[in-house]
């Protein structure tokens, strides 16, 4: 079993920054990839980021150049560092781990409002 924990979420103003985290636990060695989606209300969930097992990153047009995702192998956590963010960014962000057998492990998200 692998499990997710985010954490870090909040209220930011435009044009501020918040690093989400997302620990991991279990079963981390079936994990091949870790992305971060992001649901606002009335919207569909929708991708942000991505890293690989390799360490490859992805990041959704939307946030490119103002996102970056990072891991901290020795701390077993993914990271979502956020700048420059506009009201838009509010949304409830959710980790995301797909594993070799193919399942998708969430954890409960973690809500950020970015507000004037």
């Amino acid at each position: 079993q692998v499990q997710l924990e985010e954490s870090g979420g909040g209220l930011v103003q435009i044009g501020g920054s918040l690093r989400l985290s997302c620990a991991i636990s279990g079963r981390k060695d079936t994990i091949t990839a870790v992305a971060w989606y992001r649901q606002a209300p009335g919207m569909e969930r929708e991708l942000v980021a991505f890293i690989t097992s390799g360490g490859s990153t992805k990041l959704e047009e939307p946030v490119k150049g103002r996102f970056t995702i990072s891991r901290d192998k020795a701390e077993n956590t993914v990271y979502l560092q956020m700048t420059n963010l506009k009201r838009e960014d509010t949304s409830v962000y959710y980790c995301n781990a797909v594993r070799t057998s193919g399942d998708e492990v969430w954890g409960i998200g973690t809500q950020v409002t970015v507000s004037s």
